[in-house]
């Protein structure tokens, strides 16, 4: 069954629980148990689609070009948009701030940190898409980094990978500081790499919709690994 399939199932919100497993419940129409979810790619798209939502409206308004925005990097299917953005425009209504989702979302990946750095990228993915990140979308950005227990130097890091080199300091995008070694360097070039693969995210239980912007970082990272041992005369 496919993620969007999985989501519009009646025991979705039942699984989730919590604002989340409330937010998809009041679509299917049942009451929500808080209990844990087996299944990553529902628990992440739902949280995906419930702080995108919320996001959209950080800047004040709400515009189509930012729904379009959002159904194109989740690659909702036609048949399932319906679905999709009534779950969407009841998150934006509801009366739950966006940190009761963030918060939720960091107790279920409480041992899987890597998973709340891939939904900061898909927020992340999801903001730039009008080609313009608005300073308020950075600031709600930085609250849920800060919500997820993400210190100030891993969201700038995430934030450098997002912006491009040519406005980053490479070595922030790689999380290091300049006077690392050669040999340090190249062992956390190689772990940002293995970290943010395609098959690793996927591995991780993020759906398949969002390998794309795993390539996305992935360049950016290799980039500014470049950009470094051409500093260096490597």
């Amino acid at each position: 069954m496919s993620i969007w399939g999985k989501i519009a199932g009646a025991g979705v919100g039942l699984a989730v629980g919590g604002p989340l497993g409330a937010l998809v419940g009041a679509v299917a129409g049942h009451l929500v148990i808080d209990r844990a979810l087996a299944d990553d790619e529902v628990v992440f798209t739902v949280a995906l689609i419930a702080l995108s939502a919320k996001m959209a409206k950080a800047d004040g308004e709400v515009t189509q070009a930012e729904i379009r925005a959002f159904e194109e990097v989740l690659k909702v299917p036609e048949s399932e948009r319906a679905n999709v953005y009534r779950v969407y425009q009841i998150a934006q209504q509801d009366v739950a701030g966006f940190q009761a989702y963030a918060a939720q979302v960091a107790r279920i990946y409480r041992d899987r940190p890597a998973m709340l750095e891939d939904v900061l990228d898909a927020l992340f993915h999801i903001a730039k898409a009008d080609k313009h990140l608005h300073p308020a979308e950075l600031e709600y950005l930085r609250t849920v980094a800060d919500v997820f227990g993400l210190s100030e130097v891993e969201f700038a890091r995430i934030r450098a990978s997002h912006l491009g080199t040519d406005r980053a300091d490479p070595y922030l995008v790689l999380g290091i500081t300049p006077d690392i070694s050669s040999e340090d360097l190249k062992k956390a070039y190689r772990r940002l790499v293995r970290e943010n693969h395609p098959d690793t995210l996927m591995a991780r239980g993020v759906p398949k919709e969002l390998v794309s912007i795993a390539n996305e970082k992935l360049a950016m990272i290799n980039v500014a690994y470049e950009k470094i041992l051409r500093q260096r005369g490597l």
